[in-house]
């Protein structure tokens, strides 16, 4: 990659950091959609936690300890690199298999 693609990356990721850590403690501690709707209805007792309810990252960091911005912060972090690494990773195999190959322009 070239020095301009390496900045668009670089800014881009930044952005995202900044979105995941900063710009998610302004978001509402209301419930979701689901949770309001199952509440106003009066099924909400019913629910159940997820099996993996308790790993570490569940609900946004929940079970980190520590504080909820600081737990929100560690989760998006967390997702970003997820995310970064996923999509790494499905670039670099269409790229090792040649899905993103062109063919070289016809001399004419």
């Amino acid at each position: 990659m070239d020095r301009r693609t390496w900045y668009f990356v670089i800014a881009g990721l930044i952005v995202a950091l900044l979105f995941a850590v900063v710009v998610s403690q302004f978001a509402s501690d209301d419930p979701d959609g689901l949770e309001y709707v199952a509440e106003q209805q009066g099924f909400l007792d019913t629910a159940e936690d997820h099996s993996l309810g308790d790993a570490p990252l569940a609900d946004y960091g929940g079970n980190l300890g520590g504080s909820d911005r600081m737990n929100t912060a560690i989760a998006g972090i967390a997702g970003v690199a997820v995310t970064l690494a996923a999509g790494w990773g499905l670039f670099w195999l269409a790229r090792r298999s040649g899905l993103g190959a062109t063919s070289e322009p016809k001399d004419g």
